[in-house]
């Protein structure tokens, strides 16, 4: 990643509302980040933190309605996203912005080949012919790891295993060599030894094709193996952002200290029994007014419970939006008067 390099990816005071008979859920509040070319940004956060709804909402993946996105810009490529019409983000959605979804078993279609699945968007997208589209089909198909690619192209979804429909779907999201993957949790729904692959593939083909990838996940040590900077999200929030080994030895948001407690510790020690965060997600029927993690914070006082706290920034590219990390606030702040995390 060259030093001073643009962004590929800019994204500004991102907001998505989806309209339900239950009330307004605010689902995404505020979100900034960048995104600079060949770099692997993680996004991490519970269910519900809105990592998911954030990065489809960037190429126009929900629905509308129920789902209202804006006010906010994504900048890609001298262009405003959410400005643009859905014929134009057309174009750009699989063809220079790729994604892979959670499970492939619900994302190929069934009754086309996995041959036809792939050369669709390169037809689309490139306007190759049908035979350059299935030369190109095997290509991809042996760059994911595919034995024997050109006989499988006319094979279907479910003649595959779990972890070959996978790399099928990074085939077809690589498809027309995009400047941007998004992978919304791609291993999840698989085995730990199919999962190692996977992200071996992922790191080779990240290096070999120079691409700038964002990864959604709830995994932080997938996270620890293969980011270069991490972004925390709560509540529809970041709530910190940070280099990686920054993140991970020095975490400043009380949610990330405690989603980090969270992880078993297996080296060696004797067993105990797991961490959890006590307390429920925030309920997102009215935009935040307050810290959205005030509620099962450790250290959180009567600031916390009226006022919004900004991105304070820090040494190392390092951010958190919390009032711990306002250094103007160190005089007046009390101790501790909330529950601590405990142990379940």
């Amino acid at each position: 990643m060259p030093d001073g390099a643009q962004p590929v990816l800019d994204v500004r005071g991102l907001t998505v509302v989806f309209h339900t008979r239950a009330g307004s859920v605010h689902a995404v509040n505020d979100v900034s980040f960048t995104l600079q070319p060949g770099e692997l940004l993680g996004v991490v956060g519970e269910s519900g933190s809105g990592k998911s709804v954030t990065m489809m909402s960037l190429i126009g993946l929900l629905p509308s309605p129920p789902a209202i996105t804006g006010p906010g810009e994504v900048h890609f490529g001298g262009r405003d996203l959410l400005q643009m019409p859905e014929p134009a983000l057309r174009d750009v959605r699989g063809g220079e912005i790729g994604f892979v979804f959670q499970d492939p078993m619900t994302s190929l279609n069934p009754v086309f080949t996995v041959g036809m699945q792939i050369a669709e968007p390169l037809r689309r997208h490139m306007g190759l012919s049908k035979r350059a589209a299935a030369d190109r089909a095997v290509e991809l198909l042996e760059l994911v790891g595919i034995p024997d690619a050109r006989r499988r192209l006319g094979d279907y979804p479910h003649q595959f295993s779990g972890g070959m429909r996978q790399r099928v779907m990074i085939a077809i999201a690589l498809a027309c060599d995009p400047k941007v993957l998004i992978a919304d949790e791609p291993t999840t729904a698989l085995d730990v030894t199919i999962q190692a692959q996977i992200l071996e593939l992922m790191q080779e083909l990240r290096e070999r094709l120079g691409m700038a990838v964002i990864w959604i996940t709830h995994d932080l040590g997938v996270i620890a193996g293969i980011a270069d900077r991490v972004m925390v999200m709560y509540g529809g929030q970041v709530v910190e952002h940070a280099p990686v080994h920054e993140l991970f030895s020095n975490p400043q948001h009380p949610y990330t200290q405690a989603l980090l407690k969270t992880v078993p510790n297996v080296q060696g020690q004797r067993a105990k029994r797991l961490t959890v965060i006590e307390g429920q997600p925030p309920i997102l029927l009215a935009p935040p007014a307050a810290c959205s993690f005030r509620d099962r914070c450790p250290h959180a006082w009567e600031l916390c419970h009226r006022a919004l706290p900004q991105r304070y920034p820090m040494a190392g590219n390092h951010d958190a939006a919390c009032f711990l990390c306002d250094p103007g606030l160190a005089p007046t702040r009390p101790a501790a008067t909330s529950p601590e995390v405990q142990d379940a």
